[in-house]
């Protein structure tokens, strides 16, 4: 089921009002059915994969505790359980890649190796609870949590519907306290889930999705054009991940709140980041933590010498690259933020003034100039490795790249071809720039302010205003001539 579905529309507030409405120790099974329904309506078969994953992990949990301190055999089940669930992620998401990958090897070595393709369709939302299921072994047996007994509670945390589908990636220390102890209705938290959630739907289907029709048009057929076009196109595809992604965890964000759920923050005003390392720690936290936690940290971390450190920082990067698809221009993506964050911990140990080589960045007083020089240089870095992300294709993704500059020397000429290639004029691209100063506005107040507790303290009568004509523009402008566009998560 999709939020932006005029199903979703009447599925929330029947959920709403029964979840509320049944006593407290049977929500666990409201919620159960409606992560059922929200999951089956958009793939009937695939709650099976879910529940084997469930299944799996939730014994493992419970044969883990019983070993004292993990043990010897505690560690067998941990591996053999996250073997099992990888296992599943590898085959439905990468079986084709793979053997696509050997196809090429055998024929660089005239070698006849032609498997064919299998004919998978992916499971929605199976690199979401996959990585939320192997999380709550990790924490059994490290100790950090005690394993769920009852197995539809525990089925109820991984098919989480506000987040089964796109995250964010959940931890079981957040939601299953929750399942097991519901929470007393709070007003004020479904309130401030509501105006989370209208946010969102803004974010996605005004600004996400006007700017994925340039987006679309240009990288779909990105041989064709060069420069600037090139350049513009990948910016606005910036600002589209970012509003669609951001849009549907602020829309999942609001959903689980107004059941009184607390899930991670996924996004804090990630494009007003100084350095690639401060980027990860406000875009996709939830996978960014993640692959800290249980990626990062336990290859060593930052606890190893430099060159090893290096390497663990690369890995995780690439690691994370290829979680988001099957395809090497996402490894190169990923390949790129490993190496940023290389050069930059280079420069900070051996570059920077002697009196803050030892300092974290957080405690290092920087100037204004300075701060929005490495933010504009962050957000280029980022720009650009998002050309790589949104490409077709590794080929189309090395082209891009090369062709960014060119044609740069001729700015009106290069201006003008860009407006005629994206089919722009001067409305199109005012509405657009708007949009963008918008949000960025609201991440700006953002980066100080809880945006949605400061909103409500707004007076009654002008609140009420802007959620009405928030609320109608929305849907004027999606029912008459809006581009109704999957959310791009959907296909990692």
């Amino acid at each position: 089921m999709v939020f932006t579905s005029i199903t979703f529309a009447f599925f929330l507030p029947v959920i709403f009002v029964v979840y509320w409405a049944v006593p407290k120790r049977y929500r666990y099974i409201a919620l159960l059915i409606a992560d059922i329904v929200f999951y089956m309506y958009g793939g009937p078969i695939y709650i099976i994969l879910l529940a084997a994953i469930a299944l799996v992990t939730y014994l493992a949990g419970l044969r883990i505790e019983r070993e004292e301190g993990g043990g010897k055999h505690g560690k067998i089940y941990l591996i053999a359980s996250v073997v099992i669930v990888i296992g599943l992620l590898a085959f439905f998401k990468y079986a084709n890649f793979t053997l696509d990958t050997l196809t090429d090897i055998c024929r660089l070595f005239s070698i006849n190796f032609s498997p064919g393709v299998l004919k998978l369709a992916l499971p929605l939302g199976i690199s979401f609870y996959s990585f939320a299921a192997i999380g709550y072994v990790a924490d059994v047996y490290r100790g950090e949590i005690r394993a769920e007994r009852n197995f539809l509670k525990y089925m109820a945390f991984v098919g989480f519907f506000p987040t089964v589908l796109s995250g964010p990636i959940n931890r079981a220390d957040d939601i299953l306290p929750r399942i097991n102890e519901p929470a007393d209705f709070d007003y004020d938290e479904a309130v401030i889930g509501l105006r989370q959630m209208l946010w969102g739907f803004f974010k996605k289907l005004i600004i996400a999705d006007t700017l994925a029709i340039y987006v679309d048009y240009i990288f779909d057929n990105a041989r064709s054009y060069f420069g600037l076009t090139l350049i513009v196109a990948t910016i606005f595809y910036t600002f589209q991940i970012y509003c669609d992604f951001s849009g549907y965890s602020d829309i999942a964000t609001g959903t689980a709140r107004l059941l009184g759920f607390k899930v991670m923050d996924n996004f804090k005003s990630p494009y007003y980041s100084r350095s690639d390392k401060e980027f990860w720690t406000r875009w996709h936290i939830s996978l960014s933590s993640w692959f800290r936690d249980y990626v990062y940290i336990p290859l060593g971390g930052s606890r190893v010498s430099e060159a090893r450190h290096d390497i663990n920082l690369m890995l995780t990067m690439l690691l994370s690259g290829l979680w988001h698809g099957a395809d090497w221009s996402f490894v190169i993506w990923g390949g790129l933020h490993g190496m940023y964050q290389v050069i930059e911990d280079f420069c900070h140990k051996h570059l920077a003034k002697k009196e803050n080589r030892g300092k974290k960045e957080k405690d290092i007083k920087r100037s204004v100039l300075w701060n929005i020089g490495h933010g504009i240089l962050t957000f280029g870095m980022v720009s650009f490795a998002w050309s790589f992300f949104r490409a077709n294709n590794t080929s189309d993704a090395l082209y891009i790249a090369a062709h960014m500059p060119r044609g740069l020397g001729h700015i009106a000429g290069s201006y003008i071809m860009m407006l005629n290639n994206m089919l722009l004029d001067g409305y199109k691209l005012t509405w657009v720039i708007v949009l963008i100063v918008i949000l960025m506005a609201v991440d700006f107040v953002g980066l100080k302010h809880d945006i949605y507790r400061l909103f409500g303290k707004l007076p009654l009568v002008p609140r009420w205003i802007i959620y009405v004509a928030f609320t109608v523009f929305i849907i004027v402008m999606s029912l008459n001539g809006g581009q109704h566009q999957e959310f791009i998560y959907f296909s990692f």
